[in-house]
């Protein structure tokens, strides 16, 4: 990744987000400090920002309609199983996620434990907070590169302490299920049903019901 813009808080950088966001992901290096990313996240909402550990930040294009279903029809299991079981919180796509090594990254669907919840300070609730989700779900859109994604979660997610996860590639029918042992198992076809094993337990999801 070489002569990549540096960016700070500002019109100009806004202006060349809107008008790269309509054909793939913008990838750049900047200069902000923790606290102005997080400026820079909490007032573009309407965007999917995220920084990696080495402060490379990426800002995605727009879900697409296909990708957008698949997108809500994984969260709205995690929610639903969440709800009923009172366990934990269920944090939907929009939720950054200020991680150990430095990273800030964010999920398809994202799910705490109730007890790790409870040590978060009020004040702590009301920003982007400093905790890794125990379980998280990525689904893969049209823009999305397999490789990446699958990195993301193994040197991302994982590595800062993600119990489980899932990468759902609706596109190819397939889908990874990564754990805290450093284990990977790869499903190959949409007739599989995903477990959330003893992290969540009882929680299903099947494949099949994406392309329903």
């Amino acid at each position: 990744m070489t002569d990549l813009p540096n960016y700070s808080v500002g019109t100009a950088a806004e202006r060349s987000v809107r008008a790269l966001l309509d054909h793939a992901p913008l990838v750049f290096r900047s200069r902000m400090t923790h606290e102005e990313f997080h400026e820079f996240v909490l007032s573009h909402g309407d965007l999917r920002i995220e920084r990696d550990k080495h402060g490379i930040i990426t800002i995605h294009p727009p879900m697409s309609f296909d990708s957008g279903y698949y997108e809500g029809e994984g969260f709205f299991a995690l929610k639903q199983w969440s709800k009923a079981n009172k366990l934990g919180m269920a944090f939907s796509p929009s939720t950054s996620f200020d991680l150990p090594d430095g990273a800030e990254l964010k999920a398809d669907g994202a799910w705490i434990s109730m007890d790790r919840v409870r040590h978060l300070r009020p004040e702590e609730r009301k920003h982007i907070a400093q905790i890794v989700p125990d379980f998280i779900i990525e689904m893969r859109s049209e823009t999305d590169r397999i490789a990446q994604l699958k990195r993301k979660i193994s040197e991302g997610w994982i590595a800062n302490g993600v119990r489980l996860a899932w990468l759902i590639d609706p596109i190819k029918e397939r889908a990874w299920i990564y754990r805290a042992d450093g284990s990977v198992e790869d499903v190959h076809g949409f007739h599989r049903v995903l477990s959330g094993e003893d992290v969540l337990p009882g929680f299903e999801l099947s494949l099949a019901s994406l392309k329903e």
